[in-house]
């Protein structure tokens, strides 16, 4: 049995919508980041794909710098996190939407 380049679009997009609806309905920053990262993870499974499928090495070496430009992201991210949580004590969206004091 042979994975095609339909199961990998498919599983990326499952994995896209998973993120995308985490981040509509989540509450908590943390769980919001995560789902962003998952989303990021999706489109870098599809341009692995066509990259795979079309017998080039351009995907893949766009993933490279795509995750080499989540891992700065990451460690903004969680920082700008931990700030907002040692100011207002709490990661929960609903409390935070005051960001002006």
């Amino acid at each position: 049995m042979t994975v095609g380049l339909n199961e990998y679009i498919l599983l990326s997009a499952i994995l896209f919508a998973i993120g995308f609806f985490g981040v509509l309905i989540r509450k908590n920053t943390l769980v919001i980041y995560m789902c962003l990262e998952l989303m990021l993870v999706a489109s870098t499974v599809a341009l692995v794909a066509f990259s795979h499928f079309n017998r080039t090495m351009d995907g893949n070496v766009f993933v490279f710098f795509i995750l080499t430009v989540a891992a700065a992201e990451v460690a903004v991210g969680l920082a700008i996190i931990v700030a907002l949580f040692r100011r207002r004590q709490t990661i929960q969206v609903e409390e935070l939407n005051a960001l002006k004091n």
